[in-house]
């Protein structure tokens, strides 16, 4: 970062069965590596619970913890350095993360004739974190991922579903990028910034899928809805 080269770290936190002295040892080393990038993307273990049911095996749970990590760095790379329609660079991203103190990244994908407001509403949802308040986000960072088939209509449509779940006083930037592998699927990232953590109430140990008052269906099962997906974790800066 001192060499003016955009820096993220990734990183996860300890479960809290490995006790205190973990846990207080992971947040003296979080806040020694704060110093040294631009930003902290930390996703705690401990959540991973509100994802898991009685069969998930400590395989599958670490698996997913690692695609967690993985969407946090492809949220921020995928918009400066896939090909897309809308590119945004470090300017854009500095904007709704330079001094913004907490914030919080969440995604979805989804296929089928509502993939778009699917995937958005499973972006905005928090199955790790539990009740996300993004009425009071002051910005919100947004890509977008699809195959050569996704269309003006649909960015439009996860933009609508996105912007009106927060205020209108919040920056809203986004970006869009093809991804081939991806193809008849579309995949929703949001970085929101300005959230307080004395916001939101903690998962209550299962998936949760908020569809608000739409009539795409809303999943309340131990196990996440099979077309549509979310992932959440939280940055510190």
């Amino acid at each position: 970062r001192d060499m003016g080269i955009l820096t993220v770290a990734v990183v996860s936190t300890p479960f809290r069965s490995e006790g205190p002295n973990r846990t207080r040892l992971a947040i003296q080393g979080l806040a020694a590596l704060a110093q040294s990038v631009d930003t902290l993307i930390v996703v705690p273990n401990q959540n991973l619970l509100a994802l898991s049911n009685a069969s998930t095996t400590l395989v599958e749970a670490f698996r997913y913890a690692d695609a967690v990590l993985l969407e946090g760095v492809k949220g921020v790379t995928d918009l400066i350095v896939k090909p897309g329609l809308i590119n945004l660079d470090f300017a854009d991203i500095n904007t709704i993360l330079s001094k913004a103190g907490r914030a919080m990244m969440g995604s979805g994908q989804a296929a089928g004739a509502n993939r778009a407001e699917e995937a958005a509403y499973a972006a905005m949802s928090t199955p790790l974190l539990g009740d996300l308040p993004t009425e009071h986000a002051t910005g919100l960072l947004v890509t977008i991922r699809g195959g050569e088939d996704m269309t003006l209509y649909e960015v439009d449509t996860i933009m609508g579903v996105i912007r009106d779940t927060v205020a209108e006083s919040a920056n809203v930037i986004f970006g869009t990028c093809y991804d081939p592998s991806i193809e008849g699927s579309i995949h929703v990232s949001v970085i929101v910034s300005g959230i307080k953590m004395d916001q939101f109430t903690p998962p209550a140990g299962k998936v949760r899928k908020t569809a608000a008052d739409s009539d795409v269906p809303t999943t309340t099962t131990d196990e996440p809805a099979k077309e549509s997906t979310g992932l959440f974790g939280f940055f510190k800066l």
